[in-house]
């Protein structure tokens, strides 16, 4: 049995989380959107539940933040990705690349780290890219919950 050459394998599934490069870890998001959602926890049970209302600072067209750099001081509730915030990643989507190693799981084929295509996420379904609206544009997010199967 031979051990494999850890130079012809991805740096994501070699390179543990908390030891990847800034440039390793932001490459990783797939901008599928997902995260920038809103969603809501039920209490009683912990299940989390997403809504087709999007953060006001998602711009849909460039299929990431509008102010990355500030998103945290002025959205309240952004959650900014850290190796500690994976340590439980259930509320991030369940294709996730962030979620899906912190699980030990492997990237999915429409991944652009593996398709090297950064439209196969909304070709493959995954994007919330035309199908969702902003939260400024919506009165009450609860009436807009959805089930993104993909």
């Amino acid at each position: 049995m031979s051990i494999p050459d850890t130079q012809e394998l991805p740096f994501w599934e070699t390179t543990p989380l908390r030891e990847m490069t800034r440039a390793q870890w932001e490459s990783l998001c797939d901008g599928c959107g997902k995260c920038c959602l809103n969603k809501y926890e039920d209490m009683d049970t912990g299940e989390l539940h997403y809504t087709s209302v999007a953060c006001v600072l998602l711009d849909q067209e460039r299929r990431c933040c509008s102010d990355y750099a500030n998103r945290a001081r002025r959205v309240a509730d952004c959650i900014t990705l850290t190796p500690e915030t994976l340590e439980d990643p259930r509320w991030l989507p369940r294709t996730c690349a962030y979620r899906l190693l912190a699980q030990g799981d492997p990237l999915p084929s429409w991944h652009p780290l593996i398709s090297a295509d950064p439209d196969s996420v909304r070709r493959a379904g995954h994007s919330v890219h035309g199908r969702v609206s902003c939260e400024s544009e919506v009165e009450d997010p609860l009436m807009h919950l959805i089930d993104w199967v993909k």
